[in-house]
């Protein structure tokens, strides 16, 4: 068997839904976060070179959780889904699973250690856009995006500001010590980017959560990231509100793109599960369009919020009680 690496991708769940995903690449991969705080050519030579890693297809794996073992198999592009039940109850938190690719003769070769968490019974689940929301990417121009990933590395880029304590508060809303509600940050951005994207909100200490990132993409399609069709994007959280079923989400996200279209017709579909849409308002030539749509949802009963800065969107969250006031602490530091 030819060399190859597993990369997995922090999974989720509950004990009778779990999903992981994850790659198969070709050879080895480049060491992980250190990378992303280089600087000049070296982190830019860094981050192109998540473009180069060569998937590997169509590989045959097997998943080791607890005293399970469940097979699947890789896709023509190396992308992998296990979907599984657990046999016993687990408990909210992190656990452990391994992954190995099988061999000709059923020996496992890269056996690799992932996670899946579990989350505590909340009363919110928080799905939230990275680009243009959370982090500044210019998405709507080509070059801007690229100027911004090629020239700052994990430690540069910027967030908006008072960002950070808004999903910190919303993060542990309604929760005992050290339950807080589930994060999911669904984003446009490839799996290529998925240890840069971490390095990112672990130095800005955003509230840990999974990933859900679009199709790798080859070097030759990097002058194409961060486009991808809004179907996916829709399909992500659509199957993370059947995953959930007791919770009541929060959906946040921006105008630069396709997200309150997207939002609208989650909540269309899924009446009753969607407590509240936040938008930030980064292209203020839709901004009618969007509150247009945001409006269209008022016979849901679902809270909206077009929103230029995290001062503006926290307010709104203490209104209508999704962080309890409380526990809201000054700004003061925090600037847009």
């Amino acid at each position: 068997m030819s060399s190859a690496t597993i990369k997995i991708y922090n999974g989720y769940g509950h004990s009778k839904n779990l999903v992981v995903y994850g790659h198969v690449f070709k050879g080895k991969l480049a060491k992980k976060q250190r990378s992303f705080t280089k600087k000049g050519w070296r982190y830019a030579l860094a981050l192109l070179r998540l473009f180069f890693f060569r998937p590997k297809g169509n590989m045959p794996l097997r998943l080791y959780f607890f005293d399970q073992i469940i097979e699947t198999q890789a896709g023509s592009d190396g992308f992998f889904k296990f979907k599984w039940a657990s046999d016993t109850h687990l408990s909210p938190g992190l656990h452990p699973l391994k992954i190995g690719a099988i061999g000709a003769n059923n020996d496992i070769h890269g056996l690799t250690e992932g996670r899946v968490y579990v989350a505590h019974s909340t009363q919110y689940v928080f799905v939230s856009d990275i680009d243009d929301t959370v982090l500044i990417s210019h998405s709507a121009s080509l070059w801007k995006r690229l100027r911004e990933l090629l020239s700052k590395n994990a430690e540069r880029r910027k967030i908006f500001g008072a960002h950070v304590l808004w999903y910190r508060l919303l993060s542990t809303a309604y929760t005992t010590t050290g339950h807080t509600n589930p994060f999911f940050y669904v984003s446009s951005s490839e799996w290529n980017l998925y240890d840069y994207l971490q390095a990112i909100f672990d130095y800005n200490q955003l509230p840990t959560g999974s990933f859900l990132l679009s199709h790798f993409k080859r070097w030759y399609d990097f002058f194409k990231t961060g486009q991808t069709k809004h179907e996916d994007k829709y399909r992500r959280i659509s199957r993370l509100l059947r995953v959930y079923p007791k919770q009541k989400f929060v959906l946040i996200g921006d105008n630069s793109q396709h997200d309150p279209l997207i939002y609208t017709a989650l909540v269309n579909d899924y009446p009753d599960r969607i407590e509240a849409i936040y938008i930030r308002n980064i292209r203020p030539k839709k901004a009618m369009v969007t509150l247009r749509l945001l409006s269209s949802l008022s016979a849901n009963a679902v809270y909206t919020c077009m929103f230029h800065t995290a001062e503006e969107a926290i307010a709104h969250s203490i209104a209508i009680g999704l962080i309890e006031s409380q526990n809201h602490v000054p700004l003061s530091g925090f600037k847009n």
